[in-house]
Order: structure tokens, then sequence, then C-alpha cells
């Protein structure tokens, strides 16, 4: 994927999430140009029908990018839990039901590691972005922050599965963290500086 410059007055984030539009605002505070979500837009979400973080994230970006005709961004991401083989993985969002209850997902990922009698709480969260443009360019990236998995959840902040993730380093979980130490180093911040490297460098200068 070759990289491009974006020079667009307009960003739409693909997604329908409140949470996840969210940081996306604080992540981009600092640049010269009008953030919007596909919710805003009455862009529907597609079926994420892919088998990787990559591949869904390219596939959300294309389909609002395209429903546009503006340059998209969207993140696939989740919990990726070492002794459940990678489980939740892709499926992070569907373990949470149709409602998107994450409550029942983090007690659903308790259950699975009481159920193997397995001790062993590392996990990672990874975050993949794809940057598309209505001709069809694409740039993605995938960001990872390591932690273990601590129970019952801690804290109110964040969103998702926030609430049983410490990062390594730290001594709360992402639902206890403030926002801005949150973003600060999250694996969506990993994946947002690389892609700021490939594709947003001149963004604050025009």
């Amino acid at each position: 994927m070759v990289d491009r410059q974006f020079i667009e007055d307009t960003l739409v984030i693909a997604t329908h999430n409140t949470g996840k539009m969210e940081e996306f605002k604080a992540l981009f505070a600092d640049f010269n140009f009008t953030v919007l979500s596909a919710a805003m837009l009455g862009i529907p979400e597609p079926e994420e029908t892919e088998i990787s973080f990559i591949g869904n994230a390219i596939l959300k970006a294309k389909a609002a990018a395209f429903a546009s005709g503006k340059a998209a961004l969207a993140d696939d991401s989740g919990l990726s839990v070492a002794a459940l083989d990678g489980a939740p993985g892709i499926y992070s969002a569907r373990w949470a039901g149709l409602n998107r209850d994450f409550t029942l997902a983090m007690g659903a990922v308790e259950r699975a590691l009481e159920k193997i009698n397995c001790h062993d709480t590392q996990a990672d969260f990874i975050c993949a972005l794809a940057l598309v443009w209505p001709d069809g360019h694409a740039i993605s990236v995938k960001g990872k922050v390591q932690g273990k998995l601590i129970f019952p959840p801690r804290g109110k902040k964040g969103f998702g599965y926030d609430p049983i993730f410490q990062p390594n380093g730290h001594t709360v979980s992402f639902g206890q963290m403030e926002p801005e130490t949150k973003h600060n180093i999250s694996h969506r911040a990993d994946a947002f500086a690389q892609l700021i490297t490939r594709c947003f460098s001149f963004s604050n200068d025009y």
C-alpha cells in the first residue's frame, strides 16, 4: 500500500460507536480538518465478513468512503487473550451480543478462562486502522498494547473491555484511567501514531 498524504478538509470516521468516535475526535483535535462519523451522515455499518482486523477495517472504511464521497477512516479492534488462542479477537463485539452489552462479554471471557482452569491472564488489545479514499486507495496499520486481564471489572471510564484490561506498567485498568492517559498508551494510539507518520504529516500545515 503506497503512502498518500491526507490533504482533504473532511475525514469520515466509519463508526457508530460513540466511545470510539470520542477517542478519534481527541486524537485529531489538533488537526485542521472536520471529523464526522458515519452515524452522523446516516451511513449504515456493513457486515464484517473478513477474517482479520486489517480486512474488516478496510471493508468498513471502503463502505464509508464510497457512500460519502470523502476519505474515510475505520477501526477494527478487539481483545486477544493468549490462553483462549486469541479469542475473542475479531469477534470481540459479537461476544457482547446484539445489544452490545460488554458486561456480558467480560463475563463470557472470565467464564471461558474458568472453564479451562487457566490462570494465565496475558492479553493484548489490538487495533487496525484503514484509511480509504473515494478512488479506492487504501492504507492500513496495526497497533497493539500488552497487558493482563483483571476480574472483577474495574472502573466506568472508556468502553468495551476496558474495565478488565490492565496495560503493562500500570496498576489500574483502562476503565479506571483518565481518557488522556489511555489515549497516550492505547492500541489505538499506537496505530494512530503509525498512520500519522504515513498520511498526516502535512495535515497541520495547510
